[in-house]
């Protein structure tokens, strides 16, 4: 009688699986719902380097290769982190975890995956954006994964900064630059990425504790992560006012509205932690996903529109 990783290896080589199977294993790996995040930065960083709506082609080609770029950094983290993931409730039906594909195939798909977006943003961007990308997944795969992952609780801090490299990507499609601007959006994310993430640790703390990652909330008081969320919530809405000077009064509002709802968020975290109530991190997070979503879609919005800026 074969073992249960038996049977799913025997399945897996056998072609069980089937292709729409196998197809969606593969999708998996990429992270998909962690791409459409970065890409909601992306399209908006280049409208605002357009200061109206770049082209449609031009735009294509970057989510393309942007795309790409970021499943391979995603896959390879997953051929990294696979003991960590058959240990964590939130990972355990990973493909990787559950035999569905071997490390060997996605290695390879990981790895063609970022000669692919390599060569489609130099060919239909630039040699920038296409260098910027592969620099943002080499930083998520070594700097992060390899590096900080399993030593530092600062690991999300200094490692999010992959997750902000897609505005740069974006600007320099359309510039072949990066301006200061783009620097600005890239702060922004970069702030954003330690609340968004440490609320969604400390609803899985216990998944991390068991894999021995120490992420913040496993090697910290809970009073001490929520204080740490609220700060960087603060700096992050901050930093979006950098924006100002290249905005209309669109934006402005807009930042103002979803930046009070954010803040308020995050200190009725604050406060209930404080209190020793019973909390739930995870509105925190879902509420960073809508803040960064309509902060990007109000820059985009700000630049196709062409009011004139405010400085």
């Amino acid at each position: 009688m074969t073992t249960t990783k038996q049977s799913a290896r025997e399945g897996l080589t056998s072609g069980g699986t089937g292709v729409r199977g196998l197809f969606g294993a593969y999708l998996s790996l990429t992270k998909p719902r962690v791409i459409e995040q970065l890409l909601v930065t992306t399209i908006p960083a280049m409208f605002l380097a357009e200061r109206g709506i770049p082209p449609l082609g031009l735009v294509l080609v970057t989510l393309v290769g942007g795309t790409m770029a970021a499943g391979s950094a995603n896959a390879l983290n997953c051929v990294i982190d696979s003991d960590i993931d058959s240990v964590m409730d939130r990972t355990k039906s990973r493909p990787l975890v559950s035999y569905r594909i071997s490390r060997a195939h996605a290695l390879v798909f990981s790895i063609a995956l970022s000669v692919l977006s390599f060569a489609v943003l130099w060919a239909g961007a630039n040699l920038l954006a296409a260098a910027l990308a592969l620099s943002a997944t080499l930083f998520y795969v070594f700097v992060y994964t390899l590096l900080l992952k399993r030593r530092t609780p600062q690991n999300i801090v200094w490692g999010g900064a992959a997750g902000c490299m897609p505005v740069l990507v974006g600007w320099a499609a359309v510039e072949n630059t990066v301006a200061w601007p783009a620097l600005v959006m890239f702060a922004v994310v970069f702030l954003w990425t330690p609340p968004h993430f440490w609320s969604l640790a400390m609803k899985y703390r216990e998944d991390y504790e068991r894999a021995a990652v120490p992420m913040l909330p496993v090697v910290a008081t809970p009073q001490q992560v929520s204080a740490r969320i609220l700060a960087y919530s603060w700096a992050t809405v901050l930093s979006t006012l950098l924006l100002i000077p290249v905005t209309s009064w669109i934006y402005v509002a807009w930042a103002f509205i979803v930046g009070v709802t954010f803040l308020a968020m995050a200190h009725r975290l604050h406060s209930g932690v404080r209190r020793g109530a019973e909390v739930n991190p995870m509105k925190l997070f879902h509420l960073s996903n809508s803040y960064l979503t309509g902060l990007f879609l109000a820059i985009a919005v700000d630049a196709a529109v062409g009011l004139p800026v405010l400085a």
